[in-house]
């Protein structure tokens, strides 16, 4: 493969991978968007932490993914999902960290696919296909 084509390559596996992941999680956050971040707050509040910080949230499923679909600023981005995910983790996954679903998956596969994801991506930055382009700020 010349080395234009694969550059190419890299580059819609990039977009591919930021669509996705940038998609999935903004569903997260359009759900506390409609329905409010009152189970967060619940959540904050039983680990000790202030109401105000269940308002993070927003930042995490909602700035967060905006950025990494239309990339810019990405891998700032994907930072921030990967810090929701570990917060996610730690407030409401921590009885699943080592349980086999029914079908003998791990329970976390989804949350820890999220997190390696995020993680990926801002090692990766956004690519060619994206609003600062492959050399774009942060990108």
């Amino acid at each position: 493969m010349r080395e234009a084509d694969n550059g190419s390559a890299e580059d819609w596996g990039k977009l591919f991978i930021r669509l996705v992941l940038g998609i999935l999680i903004l569903f997260h956050g359009v759900s506390k968007v409609i329905n409010g971040p009152g189970f967060i707050i619940q959540l904050v509040t039983h680990a000790g932490l202030p109401p105000q910080a269940a308002y993070l949230v927003y930042i995490g499923e909602v700035l967060a993914p905006l950025l990494i679909i239309f990339g810019t600023w990405t891998r700032i981005g994907a930072l921030i999902i990967a810090v929701n995910m570990v917060v996610a983790l730690t407030l409401v996954h921590q009885k699943d960290f080592l349980t086999i679903n029914k079908m003998g998956g791990w329970t976390l596969e989804l949350q820890a696919m999220f997190l390696v994801t995020a993680i990926s991506i801002s090692l990766l930055g956004a690519g060619r296909f994206s609003l600062a382009g492959r050399n774009g700020r942060m990108n």
